[in-house]
């Protein structure tokens, strides 16, 4: 696993609001999300980023493989990139993204448990 994928700080971390992958917010402004980065294009743009991702979630969990125990708990689907992932994210994508994610066959399910999707 790459480290530059891993928060390099403890503070000022976000979750993005799709794959849930735990970033600082220059790391996702530098690099954009490894996972959403073709949908959400939050690299270079930090007002994206603020809009992509929340500073509010609950708990860590490391991926290191592509499949296995972990995936199948969170739910992923696809290839998501090794990484910290937070296992609640509260927030909602806007309602923009979200409907540019449908016309492209994306699927949004919100990792916020307060709210009933």
């Amino acid at each position: 696993m790459s480290l530059e994928i891993v928060p390099k700080d403890l503070r000022h971390l976000r979750a993005c609001l799709l794959c849930s992958l735990v970033k600082t917010i220059d790391q996702f402004e530098y690099d954009g999300c490894d996972n959403c980065e073709s949908y959400l294009q939050m690299k270079g743009n930090r007002e994206m980023v603020y809009e992509c991702t929340s500073s509010s979630f609950d708990g860590y969990v490391m991926l290191s493989l592509t499949e296995g125990s972990v995936t199948v708990w969170m739910s992923f689907s696809g290839n998501f990139k090794p990484g910290v992932y937070a296992v609640t994210v509260t927030g909602r994508l806007p309602p923009g993204v979200v409907r540019e994610l449908k016309s492209r066959g994306v699927i949004y399910r919100s990792r916020d448990t307060a709210v009933k999707t």
